[in-house]
């Protein structure tokens, strides 16, 4: 199916209308972010995605997989991990064991030793052989592809979910959102429900309200390259970022 183009005239007279209907405040504080009208933060979401989208169009998963079993498993280690360490893991792990099978009938000491790095090893280890051992005896081997049946699996929440679904079955359930996301939806101020960045559940029903659905992943994808190379957690590179003349918190984050 076709993805829907966003609009691009008109926009940034839009947004620069906002602006000056709006002044920009502290998105760290909940009742500076409810100020915005949601009509307001729609029409500045579309141009944040439609400049997000040609900066990085490249814009991919972190994680080095081939399978939806692979991704699964990358995404499990990747809990409190980054993902530079988990790709340093994966490909001893996934060459000895290649499939949900392979996983199912590992012995669990020797999976811990494989992962130990990425750290909390032995719930990870205890997870992986739960998922793929339910995957094989309920899903005929194959990693499921609905958000109800994934999250039946030992250690999938949400966002591994979602990651799954919008990453490897181009299906827009809903966004991941982990610590880059959370922190570039506070700054720019697209939630106003959540309490802090680590508010995901909050975070991510805001996100879904102002972000086309055709765009979850993609976006997803787009802000997490973002927050890594541009708006970073300690010191944010507001005077080189795309998004500084309509982002609240430029030079005050």
């Amino acid at each position: 199916m076709p993805r829907k183009t966003l609009p691009t005239q008109s926009i940034p007279k839009a947004v620069k209308s906002v602006r000056s209907a709006a002044k920009p405040v502290r998105p760290t504080s909940a009742r500076s972010r409810t100020r915005e009208s949601q009509q307001a933060r729609k029409i500045r979401a579309l141009e944040i995605v439609r400049r997000l989208k040609k900066e990085y169009a490249a814009a991919e998963c972190a994680l080095v997989h081939k399978s939806a079993m692979q991704l699964l498993v990358a995404t499990i280690l990747s809990a409190q991990c980054t993902d530079d360490r988990v790709n340093k893991v994966t490909p001893a792990l996934f060459a000895r064991y290649p499939d949900a099978a392979a996983f199912a009938a590992a012995d669990i000491a020797e999976l811990e030793k494989l992962i130990q790095s990425t750290g909390f090893f032995r719930n990870k280890a205890k997870n992986i052989l739960g998922a793929a051992k339910r995957i094989c005896e309920q899903f005929d081997g194959r990693v499921p592809d609905t958000m109800d049946a994934l999250l039946t699996l030992p250690g999938v929440a949400r966002k591994t979910a979602n990651v799954i679904l919008g990453t490897w079955f181009d299906r827009n359930e809903g966004m991941v959102v982990d610590t880059h996301i959370g922190r570039l939806a506070h700054r720019l101020g697209l939630t106003w429900r959540s309490r802090d960045d680590k508010d995901a559940v909050k975070i991510e029903r805001d996100l879904m309200e102002v972000i086309p659905r055709d765009d979850w992943t993609d976006i997803g994808h787009a802000l997490i390259w973002h927050g890594r190379r541009v708006c970073t957690a300690r010191k944010p590179a507001c005077e080189r970022c795309s998004l500084a003349d309509i982002c609240p918190s430029a030079n005050k984050a």
